[in-house]
């Protein structure tokens, strides 16, 4: 139900680690300190711990001592923090506090509110705000003065693209895997008869609700969000801003109780009834209905498509002509069906960017062959929305070693992330040299991947 959320690295602090852990892990009955001061930039152990059981959380493990790779790499953060001063480098105030939201979100929501999240750290949420907004807007920095070193690499010309490309080892090359060219003509079901459909359900059950039926119960029964019909459609407590804002601009609007109206997102149609609202977050139950397309609408739109097929396939019309024509995709008609990536804008697919539906027809077909009408979804919402279609295969490019010719956009990527990676490495290499560092004798033993950090 919740839009997709984006974990990053470090968003959601931790479970903190207590100091009776800390006197296990360490000899001495040590609880925390300094382990390492970079510049004027201190590390505390307890902030390698915190990143260490992060990661051991998300499934990170080494061969390599991860404590001695997370301090590391916290080393090397600090690096480019304190260049970033030197620099006068100012974060990005909005990003910053965009990026503060949404940990505050994610993290009351998933402590489940504000008061229990409040008694989980000690501190008022206000509190909590202004020391993350100090890490963020450190880690913005952090990344800006990354981000200025790589640009400093010289972008590589074609010459020098060519000679890396000959003297680089064909094993450490990229493998491109298998591309697909395709152009689609596609056919919608009669979507207005289907919500009309939906809507008139989704009255019916607010109308035996406002009469006094559970709506647990015929969420329990008929909703169709997998997430929360076994529940009774309970949401549980969440930050409004995970939902569609649609949704939650209707469920913001509800008391205690109260019943909305039917309220459409991405994902279908919906009833909402709130259970308890707290600042910004709230619990509510929903049932969700989806628009159900008939074999009526299919057979139409297959007998529609299997002739456009045969017209094309006796020459009376061109692929191109009957996509720019008949097709009722928005993204693709004007290019005569010519399928490209919405994101990046490459007509080459592999397996993994295509829809399964699509990938299982053209898996068997041959350049320059058009399909019979199949049933597949579109880009709309998380699930898509039913579509028919025809594909036309226009091209193969078989797996292969990254070539010169061939992959030339690929082998400029590849080399200039490899100018970019020389300009980090030589960065740290002369702020490690140059910079006051002072490390506990507790990290000394550690085989960090750089040199010279104890001094």
């Amino acid at each position: 139900m919740t839009k997709k959320i984006f974990w990053l690295f470090a968003t959601v602090l931790c479970v903190l680690t207590t100091s009776e852990a800390y006197a296990q892990k360490y000899e001495n009955g040590l609880i925390d300190k300094t382990v390492a001061v970079v510049g004027g930039e201190m590390i505390l152990l307890s902030q390698v711990e915190q990143e260490v059981e992060m990661l051991q959380f998300q499934g990170h493990y080494s061969d390599r001592n991860l404590r001695c790779q997370v301090l590391e790499q916290m080393m090397m953060s600090k690096l480019f923090l304190a260049q970033a001063k030197l620099d006068s480098l100012v974060a990005n105030t909005a990003m910053v506090e965009s990026n503060l939201d949404n940990r505050m979100n994610t993290v009351l929501t998933q402590l489940g509110g504000e008061k229990k999240t409040e008694e989980y750290f000690g501190k008022s949420l206000y509190e909590l705000r202004e020391d993350w907004r100090e890490i963020i807007t450190e880690q913005s920095m952090t990344q800006d003065m990354q981000a200025k070193v790589q640009s400093s690499a010289v972008e590589m010309t074609p010459a020098q693209i060519k000679e890396f490309y000959e003297k680089t080892s064909k094993d450490s090359l990229p493998i491109i895997s298998t591309q697909y060219q395709l152009s689609h003509i596609v056919k919608y079901p009669d979507v207005e008869r289907a919500k009309v459909q939906v809507k008139e359900r989704l009255l019916e059950f607010r109308e035996r609700i406002l009469n006094g039926e559970s709506f647990s119960m015929l969420a329990t029964f008929y909703s169709e969000d997998p997430g929360s019909a076994s529940k009774g459609g309970e949401l549980g407590m969440a930050s409004k801003t995970i939902f569609w804002p649609a949704f939650s601009d209707a469920a913001m609007a509800l008391k205690d109780g109260q019943v909305s109206p039917i309220v459409e997102t991405p994902d279908g149609f919906h009833l909402i009834q709130m259970i308890k609202k707290d600042g910004d977050m709230f619990n509510a139950r929903h049932i969700l209905i989806k628009p159900k397309y008939t074999s009526e609408d299919r057979t139409k739109a297959f007998k529609t498509l299997d002739s456009l097929k045969s017209s094309i396939e006796a020459d009376s019309i061109s692929f191109f002509l009957a996509a720019r024509i008949y097709s009722e995709d928005p993204y693709t008609r004007t290019n005569g069906g010519l399928m490209a990536d919405q994101n990046t804008g490459s007509v080459l697919f592999e397996k993994d960017l295509l829809k399964p539906e699509d990938y299982a027809v053209l898996k068997n077909m041959k350049v320059g062959e058009i399909s019979a009408p199949f049933e597949s979804v579109d880009n709309e919402g998380r699930s898509g929305n039913t579509i028919y279609k025809i594909i036309k295969l226009d091209k193969i490019i078989p797996s292969h070693v990254a070539n010169f010719d061939d992959d030339f956009s690929v082998l400029q990527n590849v080399a200039n992330n490899v100018q970019a990676q020389k300009a980090i490495d030589n960065f740290l290499e002369e702020k490690i040299k140059t910079t006051y560092i002072v490390l506990d004798p507790l990290f000394h033993n550690c085989d960090f991947e750089r040199k010279g950090w104890v001094k």
